[in-house]
């Protein structure tokens, strides 16, 4: 039985004018935030359409998809570098504890039954010093009002843009705080109204200027990057990745050697 809301016109809703514009702002602002993660393995869980990890520098990286399809086979190739992997289930994720560098939660949260067992899973399978990038839609926006008018109006609708609660930031950074996570950066975006065509939206693309500047905080959706921090452990660089270091010690050393020799 899944876990999520999601319907089968999940995927199908990023080809729709809406989806786009969302689909683009999420791709751009992943771009931005994971250009500069480095590790060793990575997973995009959910969301499967939009590869956001494709120019992040990580070697092993991986989509996952995280509702049953039952036939396989009705999985269509995806567009972008980072292969689809397997199919999972995001409240009990198959790696191994510490495993992952990064781990991309996009529109997941507000659309599983367990929101927090996600994020304690994200937890467990990150490596300290991990990093975490969730990607959801803002309450405290047009979407958000649309969604709860929706609702309001006809109780047991699937509300909008699909089944979905959605999250506000303040309570997914109090959850990060429990679970030992340090919210290291944050963006909003998306500040036009639900649109149904593309010319409205390219009409309304003063309003991304303008939001950003005058009301930051009401964007449709959210970007939160987040590090694993585990207490009571410090972790050591090595010396080669400070390189001021490295000369102060080359210094020393030379100093050491010349007063050896006057001795």
């Amino acid at each position: 039985m899944s876990n999520t809301l999601f319907s089968p016109a999940y995927d199908d809703w990023f080809l729709t004018p809406a989806g786009r514009y969302v689909a683009q702002w999420a791709l751009k602002t992943s771009e931005n935030l994971l250009v500069d993660v480095f590790g060793l393995q990575a997973a995009q869980i959910g969301c499967e359409r939009l590869d956001l990890m494709a120019n992040n520098r990580i070697q092993h990286r991986f989509r996952c998809v995280t509702r049953n399809h039952g036939d396989h086979s009705a999985i269509q190739p995806q567009l972008g570098s980072t292969p689809l992997a397997l199919e999972i289930n995001a409240s009990a994720q198959p790696f191994d504890s510490e495993s992952l560098d990064l781990v991309v939660l996009p529109f997941i949260l507000e659309a599983h039954l367990d929101p927090h067992q996600v994020l304690r899973e994200a937890y467990r399978v990150l490596r300290p010093e991990g990093q975490l990038l969730i990607l959801g839609l803002n309450p405290i926006s047009l979407w958000g009002l649309r969604n709860y008018l929706s609702r309001l109006a006809t109780p047991g609708r699937i509300g909008f843009p699909w089944p979905a609660h959605y999250l506000s930031v303040l309570r997914l950074k109090d959850w990060l705080k429990l679970l030992d996570f340090d919210v290291a950066r944050g963006h909003f975006g998306c500040y036009a109204p639900p649109c149904r065509n593309d010319s409205s939206y390219a009409h309304l693309n003063w309003l991304e200027l303008a939001g950003n500047r005058w009301w930051g905080f009401a964007g449709a959706c959210y970007a939160i990057m987040a590090v694993k921090r585990v207490p009571g452990m410090t972790v050591i660089t090595p010396s080669w990745a400070d390189p001021a270091k490295k000369v102060r010690a080359k210094a020393s050393l030379v100093a050491e050697q010349n007063q050896t020799k006057s001795l």
